[in-house]
């Protein structure tokens, strides 16, 4: 079972419904809970996170929000956990990070393992090089926040934009009350919000975002 972020282009309709499971990860463990999840972009470009950093907020001094610094550039980190945060580096690159819960804590993507649509990444990656540039390794496309950034194509206009978090429900079993304690074991499970699913459990549902870790994150919007 997947569970499912999603992040749309400029030019279809954004989702602004944030997941309550944001709120429930501080930086440290948002951060960690990335790894090896995958990020895919349109129904081309996939790769899995690999690599991450988290920033603490105010008592963070390496934080854009260190001392509760708040200004125009970093205002998206202090709004609610699953926002989207970009900014530029030496004016020309961009990078991407996640909000999370603390004030003006958020996490930094910096690496993905390319799973799928190569050939569009170097396309992208080739895009903002000189004519005639090496060929690029797998490995080289998005070892670095800016090269994720490029190879992705993430824009500036994405910041502030919000993830949707379809989560994974683990409840008892069905129909089986009459097998003692095994009754009562969260051994069923089922995507929250999916129409197929053919019993829902409103209560876990509602209780579960205090327990819940991000799992086959996954990201599209398209190229």
């Amino acid at each position: 079972l997947k569970r499912l972020i999603q992040c749309q282009s400029a030019t279809s309709s954004v989702d602004h419904h944030l997941s309550p499971y944001f709120s429930s990860r501080e930086s440290i463990r948002l951060s960690y809970s990335f790894f090896y999840q995958k990020l895919t972009h349109g129904t081309e470009l996939r790769g899995r996170v690999v690599e991450t950093e988290a920033y603490l907020g105010g008592e963070d001094k390496a934080s854009h929000s260190a001392g509760g610094k708040h200004m125009e550039r970093n205002t998206t980190m202090f709004r609610k956990p699953g926002t989207i945060y970009i900014y530029h580096i030496y004016g020309i690159y961009l990078c991407m990070n996640v909000s999370s819960q603390g004030e003006g804590a958020a996490v930094l993507l910096r690496s993905l393992e390319p799973l799928s649509g190569q050939d569009i990444m170097r396309g992208l990656r080739a895009a903002k090089h000189k004519v005639g540039a090496k060929i690029l390794k797998e490995k080289e496309l998005c070892n670095d926040p800016s090269k994720l950034c490029q190879t992705l194509d993430i824009q500036r206009s994405f910041d502030r934009r919000h993830l949707r978090l379809l989560a994974l429900v683990s409840v008892p079993w069905i129909r089986v009350e009459s097998h003692g304690e095994w009754a009562t074991k969260p051994l069923h499970f089922y995507l929250r919000g999916h129409p197929c699913v053919s019993v829902l459990n409103r209560d876990a549902e509602r209780q579960m975002h205090s327990s819940t870790d991000l799992h086959n994150i996954e990201m599209e919007r398209t190229v």
